[in-house]
């Protein structure tokens, strides 16, 4: 066998090496959508006062009526944030700067807003606040077969809205203020009664009590006191402090 005559074999050639392929970006999660913007803060009482008092200025100015306004004043109540209450008061024009101390008929105390709400609570049993007291911006009331009497109508007012959340479940809740303030409420009766005997004050810097809430198998009632009035109490302190 001629070995010359076979062919040579010829050196393997190394294989190139594959270009690396490029790295798929992984798809974007999408993150959650979450409120922001100051229109989606909860209200405060402060933010209520605010829309209130630009409301009352319309009011009085004649810009909207007393049906209007009473409309208007049930959603600031109702309201949970900033961005509720804004548009109540869209159409109306900034509040007017602020008045005079001799032109205050009621002398307010200072905020009070950090202040916890006062608990009346009355479980087979009865609660009862009367006389000269200083009303704070919130109470709770909740009576379960029992009764409590709320009675405002010589109370100290300390802010212009005072809010009363009463809860009755067979028991009973009752609510009596001076005839001059203003009165508002918002709530259900469910095989009870829930009434409120709404009120407006002619002097539009009068206080303000809005009782919320609900009553089962029981009975919720706010309404004024016949011939009491609030100047009368506060005549009489001034009278008393030598002003």
């Amino acid at each position: 066998m001629d070995l010359e005559k076979q062919p040579q074999k010829q050196p393997a050639t190394p294989a190139e090496p594959k270009a690396a392929e490029p790295a798929r970006p992984e798809p974007a999660v999408a993150e959650p959508a979450v409120a922001t913007g100051p229109g989606a803060l909860r209200a405060s009482d402060a933010d209520r006062d605010r829309i209130a008092d630009i409301l009352r200025d319309a009011l009085a100015e004649g810009r909207i009526d007393a049906e209007e306004h009473g409309e208007r004043i049930d959603a600031v109540y109702r309201a949970k944030t900033v961005g509720e209450l804004e548009p109540l008061v869209r159409d109306l024009p900034a509040p007017t700067p602020t008045r005079t101390e001799a032109a205050e008929p009621y002398a307010y105390g200072p905020d009070d807003s950090a202040v916890p709400a006062e608990n009346m609570v009355a479980v087979f049993s009865s609660t009862t606040r009367k006389g000269r007291w200083r009303v704070g911006r919130r109470t709770n009331a909740f009576a379960l077969f029992g009764n409590i009497e709320i009675d405002l109508t010589e109370a100290i007012f300390a802010q212009r809205l005072t809010t009363i959340d009463a809860t009755s479940i067979f028991g009973n809740v009752e609510v009596h203020v001076p005839e001059n303030i203003t009165l508002r409420g918002n709530g259900t009766g469910v095989f009870g009664n829930f009434e409120v005997r709404t009120l407006e004050a002619a002097d539009p810097e009068a206080p303000v009590v809005v009782v919320n809430g609900y009553s089962v198998f029981g009975n919720v009632e706010a309404r004024p006191k016949r011939g009491k009035l609030i100047a009368d109490l506060h005549d009489r302190l001034r009278k008393h402090l030598g002003h």
